[in-house]
């Protein structure tokens, strides 16, 4: 299948402009509540990564990054919750003030996880800032919350900006919707490819 950045967008959520403005704002708040404490911003990778550096850029204060990539066992589209450290962080938390740069909030289980995990090292504090925040697809045991949200999207299929589809689209500047039927003829193109095997 040819993927097509532009016309496999069914609509635009979000243009470049307004993310460009709420996480300017998202940057001012950050830098105002971390002004004199020990920042460090650590990138759930892959889908953050677009956002993290937008963000940094946008921070006043000193701060110091790090990366961790992690991934649920999905049966379908639904995560387990069962979780795998990818690649952990390089840096030792104890005496850093954590926050944890997110591209997505859903079900949350991944991220509550995480913090659960980044707590037993000991930072001085651990906070949470998500791009996105899809509070209809949250799981009831989640008990974590995000601390900086940049938008709020409804229960629909998210690309661009960071955010993949079968790992494309990721560079688009804006956040859309991908069109239905993509999804579809994939999972199609890769019965076909099985059925071949």
């Amino acid at each position: 299948m040819k993927y097509d950045l532009v016309n496999d967008v069914e609509r635009v959520l979000f243009s470049e402009e307004e993310i460009e403005q709420r996480v300017s704002e998202l940057g001012k708040e950050i830098s105002e509540y971390y002004k004199d404490k020990n920042l460090l911003l650590v990138s759930v990778l892959k889908g953050s990564i677009v956002f993290m550096a937008d963000l940094m850029r946008h921070i006043t204060v000193p701060c110091s990054i790090d990366f961790m990539a992690v991934s649920s066992y999905k049966d379908g589209t639904v995560s387990t919750g069962n979780v795998q450290i990818r690649k952990d962080l390089d840096i030792d938390l104890k005496g850093y003030d954590l926050l944890i740069v997110e591209d997505i909030f859903d079900s949350g289980r991944t991220l509550q996880h995480l913090t659960d995990v980044l707590e037993l090292r000991h930072p001085n504090s651990i906070r949470l800032c998500t791009l996105l925040d899809k509070p209809d697809r949250r799981d009831p045991n989640v008990k974590i919350k995000a601390d900086y949200i940049g938008m709020q999207v409804p229960d629909l299929f998210v690309i661009g900006y960071g955010l993949d589809y079968a790992q494309k689209y990721r560079n688009l500047p804006y956040i859309g919707i991908i069109k239905p039927e993509i999804p579809a003829m994939l999972e199609e193109e890769k019965k076909r490819s099985e059925n071949k095997a």
